[in-house]
């Protein structure tokens, strides 16, 4: 075999090639085209999807208690982008909380039929608590002050049956379905200054 066939066996092998890649990525784009959003028609069932977010720093959460969580705790996936549990708690007593904390968007608006399905693309556990006010979680120091009090629907942490059922691991997701007309509010009870509205038409 010459030189000139190699090169036009290779042309056509490049030539096929790119014809696959153009087809996967139009199939891709069709499928994706034709994804349930947030806003679909009334009557019919969409997706609205909430991020829990954090940097959590696997060295200092990870550390025996009492100077940590505990081994495993925290799984962080930010590359490098770290606060110590120290820092962490220092700016929640403080009323400063860490902003990398937070449930992305702040608000969502989805129809009645529609799924709230919170995922946790952070490094820790976070709840998805439904709350009638925002207030105190149940870990006092990440309350503004140390404050010991937590609201009602975080009062008693994981021990109540209520919050565990909100509790969404790292990496895992909770979908919230029939939730009523009208606005309503959800927050992390463990770290408190996570929190967001739900409206629903």
């Amino acid at each position: 075999m010459d030189d000139s066939m190699i090169t036009s066996r290779i042309s056509k092998e490049d030539a096929v090639m790119k014809k696959v890649a153009v087809l996967t990525l139009m199939a891709g784009w069709a499928i994706l085209a034709g994804a349930p959003r947030a806003s679909a028609q009334p009557g019919t069932s969409g997706l609205a999807q909430v991020v829990a977010l954090d940097e959590c720093d696997p060295t200092t959460f990870n550390a025996p208690p009492p100077a940590g969580v505990g081994p495993d705790f925290c799984k962080n996936v930010t590359l490098g982008a770290f606060t110590t549990l120290g820092d962490l708690a220092a700016k929640a007593e403080a009323g400063t909380p860490d902003q990398n904390w937070d449930f992305e968007p702040d608000q969502v608006t989805i129809h009645k039929d529609d799924v709230l399905s919170v995922v946790d693309q952070g490094g820790e556990p976070h709840t998805f608590t439904e709350v009638k006010a925002f207030g105190n979680g149940f870990v006092p120091p990440l309350n503004v002050g140390g404050a010991t009090t937590a609201i009602p629907e975080c009062a008693g942490g994981f021990s109540t049956v209520a919050v565990a059922k909100t509790r969404i691991l790292q990496g895992s997701h909770l979908d919230i379905t029939g939730l009523s007309k009208g606005k309503h509010l959800f927050q992390c009870c463990i770290h408190p200054w996570m929190h967001m509205e739900v409206d629903v038409k």
